[in-house]
This record gives C-alpha cells, structure tokens and sequence, in this order.
C-alpha cells in the first residue's frame, strides 16, 4: 500500500448523498436518536429517587453542558463539516493520538446503546403482544414458565432481528431513514402528549392516584440537599439527552452543509429539555413522590415508571405506552448506527481505518461497509454479552456515561483550541468558540471523572470485576480496548500517512464543497 501523502483536493467529497436533508430532516433524526420515549422511562424514575422533588431541575443542569458543546459542534462544523466530527476535529485540533481515540469513544457508545436498544425493542415487542393478546407463558430450558418478554433467548433473538433491520434501512439511505424516523417519532411525541394531557386531566379533575401540586421549588437549583445525590442525577440526565450529534454526523449529506447540521443541534437539544421538563412534572403532579404503589419514589418502578402507571393512567389503552417505548428503541436503533458508519467511514477515508471502511455504496450512497460491520459488531456484542452475563451486559450500559462524557468532552476541548488564535478577534467568538465549549468540556470531563470514582465502587452496578466495581471495568476498558487498536493500526502500512498527519491535519482540505451541486459521481472518497 502507498504510504505517500494522498491527494485531498477533490470536489466529489466522501461519495455520501448529498444534499438530501433540510432543517427538519436534521432535527427529526437528531431527535429519534435520543430516543425521548425510552431515555424518560429509563432515566426519570432513578433521578427522582437521587434527588426527589429537584428531578425537574436536574434535567435542565443536565442540560447546560450539552448546550455548550452543541455550541462547539455548531462552530467546528461550521468551519469543518464532516462527517467524521469529534474524529476529524478532534485530529485537527490535537493530532492524531487523541482524533483516533475521540472516533473510538462515538463506536463504544454507539456499540453499547445499541445491545440496550435491541434488548428493550424484544422486550417491550412481546410485552405489547402480552397485553393485546394475553399471550401463554412459555418454558424456559425445560423449567419454569415465564411470560415472552422474560424469554431471554427470544428476546434476544428479536433484539437481533431488530438491529438487521435497522442496519438495512440505514444502508438503503439516507432518505428512506428520514421518512421512516418523521412517522416513528411522531407516534413517539403523540404518546408523549397523550401521557401529560392525561396526567394533568387527572391531577385537576382529583382523580390522580396522588395529586402533588406542581412547586417552583422543583425548579430551584439551590434546594439540593445531597450532594452525591445532585451528581448522580445530572449524570444519569445527561444519557438522555445523548444522542442529538446525529444531524452533525449527516453533515455531508445535508442541503447546507456548514449551518443546517449546527441548527438542528441546538433546536433538537432545545426541544428535548422542553420535553423533559414537561413530562417528568406531569408524572410528579399525577402520581407525587411517595414510596409506595405507583409513586415516583417506589424503588420498585424506577426502572420502568411508565409500564407502573401506564394502567391507572390510560386504563384498557395502556398499551399505547408499550408502543411508544417500543418505537423509541426500534427508531434509536437505526439513528444510532447512521453516526458510527459515518465515523467509521471517515477514518477509513483519512487512513485511521482500513481502506474497506471508505466503501460507499454506488447507488444508495450511503457507507455500506461501515454500516453492515456496525450492526454485525453490535448484533455480535449484544448476542456475546447476554451469553456471559445479563448482569455484565447492564453494567456495560451503565458505563455508557463514560463515552459520552469522553468524546463530548474532546469536541468541546477541540473547539477552544483549533479557534485559539481567533477568540479574541471578536465578542462572539469568545463566547461561541471559547467560553461556553470550554465550560461544557471541562463540566463533562468532570462528569466523566465522577462517574469513573463512582463506579470503582463494587455497590455501584450488579457485578464485581478484578474486586472493583464491574461497571467501572468495562466502561474504562472499553476506552482502554481503543488503545490497544489504535496501536495495531498503527504497525500497518497504511497507517502511516495517518500518524504522520499527512492525510489528515490542520491544513487539510474539507471534503465537502461550498454547493452540494458539485458532488461529482465518484465514490472513491476523494482518496486513492
């Protein structure tokens, strides 16, 4: 393989469908990939219980960090938009050590959420079935009789299913995944309005199990009590807003390459606060914070607050919740692997990965290579887990925090030094390239320290690993697995340009063209 400098300056960028999404398009796949249905079911009953009546104003501390590195998302991608983000960014601004290692923390988290998404599409897929159709209970290797959604080897085996077919969808294209996500997620926000219409038709009509009057006391940041419990719920509120860096990962294949993917971002983590906010006080004014039945404070449905009270709220359509949730996974699953093959595809393309990684597909235009080893590698980590442990598989998804934090924190860290010489040039560049990136990355690099200490603790998750807390060992040794990788690839031929920050530095061209028009036909990638 040549290992001389390759020529970037081409006009036909990475070979992706460009000028396919709009602002709306944008915001819609950034939101399905944050999965709002199924973050608040995930997420909402465990923040009530570290923090109480303050849940409402977690989810808006929670919020600030991921504003201000959406604003370090907005102004990179502005300057640089490419598909590859906190990968080329972060190579851009650092070198290439610390861009590879950032492209690595966007494939863990990606890896990791989809084995949880798949897990939840099987089990709520036969939950709903359950409920409609009262379905018989099943043995289990020849013992005891569980319900379906109890079946490990079925769930898992639809869980499957689910990431195949999520995984065709994104290799089919771009637009045929817009469609889809604009029907997925407005059945995921009906189900959502029809949850705060009926919790809020209840509170005021007397008919709430426990009507607890909303208090601006819930929006106070000064009334935390508990400091470790205040931590712990800014970091568990910072998973559900996770995933809006969809529509800058689609940068290339967006009408306005430079400014739509930096506004969806900022509308699609705006939309999620509002959203959040407005269904965790709902649920607190319908059902208050008491310990027992369907309180918010009952340990007992804190891993699922809907399924608790989807029966006294909706009644005989309580399935409408199951559905939504349902959805919520199945949409995620397929946004989620739309950032990674893109990741992915842009290391190939600039030589941080094998050249297969740089295939895209010459019809659908999407990274087809990328794309298919995606959903294998996770179909493959989901399968793999559920056979060692489904204990180890939920700290895994426990440790996910630790790759968001990483590879947000590398982004907001990028930004502040790839604009250093421009920050003082003017008042807005200070505050939009310097400030508010800088306090975002430094809140989440914190946020990924506390996290590591807390997980070292062997109560924290369900298993023990190596006598430390398992969570803390698989979501640093997945960090630590990258290392490893990145010193494999580095011993390869075709690594060195890489290394050697030829193909891919500071002066290097974008591959993007100021008017998508330009795109030419070939799908080498702009790379030989």
């Amino acid at each position: 393989m040549a290992t001389a400098p390759v020529d970037l300056d081409r006009p036909d960028g990475k070979g992706l469908a460009a000028g396919t999404l709009g602002l709306w398009g944008s915001t819609v796949i950034g939101l399905a990939s944050t999965a709002p249905v199924y973050s608040l079911v995930a997420t909402l009953g465990w923040v009530v219980l570290a923090v109480g009546a303050q849940a409402p104003i977690a989810f808006i501390i929670a919020f600030v960090p991921m504003l201000f590195i959406a604003f370090a998302y907005r102004e990179l991608n502005n300057e640089i938009p490419d598909c590859g983000t906190t990968f080329t960014w972060g190579t851009k601004a650092f070198g290439p050590w610390v861009g590879w290692m950032g492209g690595w923390g966007v494939a863990v988290a990606g890896m990791v959420v989809l084995a949880n998404l798949a897990q939840i599409a099987g089990i709520y897929f036969w939950s709903f079935f359950d409920d409609v159709l009262q379905l018989p209970q099943w043995p289990v290797a020849g013992a005891e009789l569980v319900p379906p959604s109890e079946n490990v080897p079925l769930v898992t085996l639809t869980g499957v299913l689910f990431i195949a077919a999520m995984t065709w969808v994104s290799w089919r294209g771009v637009e045929i995944g817009e469609r889809l996500q604009n029907i997925l997620l407005g059945i995921q926000y009906l189900a959502l309005a029809i949850f705060v219409v009926a919790a809020l038709w209840q509170f005021f009509t007397g008919a709430a199990p426990n009507p607890t009057p909303f208090d601006w006391e819930w929006l106070n940041p000064l009334a935390f009590t508990d400091w470790h419990g205040f931590t712990e719920a800014v970091l568990l509120a910072l998973f559900i807003y996770w995933g809006w860096d969809t529509c800058l990962a689609l940068n290339e294949e967006t009408k306005d390459p430079k400014r739509i993917p930096g506004r969806a971002a900022l509308l699609t983590t705006v939309i999620l606060l509002v959203t959040y906010v407005s269904v965790t006080i709902a649920a607190m004014m319908y059902a208050g914070l008491g310990e027992e039945g369907v309180g918010l404070g009952n340990e007992a449905n804190a891993e699922d607050v809907f399924l608790a009270i989807k029966d006294g709220l909706l009644g005989p359509v309580g399935w409408v919740l199951v559905v939504a949730v349902l959805i919520s996974a199945v949409s995620s699953t397929q946004t989620t692997i739309l950032p990674t093959a893109r990741g992915t595809l842009a290391m190939g393309v600039y030589r941080a990965l094998p050249a297969r990684f740089k295939d895209v597909h010459p019809r659908f235009k999407t990274p087809s290579f990328s794309t298919l080893v995606m959903g294998v590698v996770a179909s493959l980590y989901y399968i793999g887990m559920t056979l060692i442990s489904d204990s180890i598989l939920q700290d895994s998804i426990l440790s996910l925090g630790l790759a968001i934090a990483f590879y947000y924190a590398i982004t907001g860290f990028a930004c502040v030094w790839y604009f250093r010489a421009e920050l003082f040039r003017s008042g807005r560049n200070l505050v939009y390239k310097g400030i508010l990136p800088l306090l975002g990355a430094l809140m989440l690099a914190y946020a990924f320290v506390q996290s590591a200490i807390d997980m070292w603790d062997v109560d924290y998750g369900y298993t023990v690993l190596l006598g430390i807390g398992g969570t803390f060992v698989v979501g640093v040794g997945a960090l630590l697995v990258g290392v490893v990788l990145m010193l494999l690839w580095f011993l390869f031929p075709r690594s060195k340009p890489f290394f050697r920050g030829e193909s891919l530095n500071r002066a290097t061209p974008v591959l993007v063209p100021e008017d998508p028009a330009d795109f030419g036909r070939s799908i080498d990638g702009g790379l030989t």
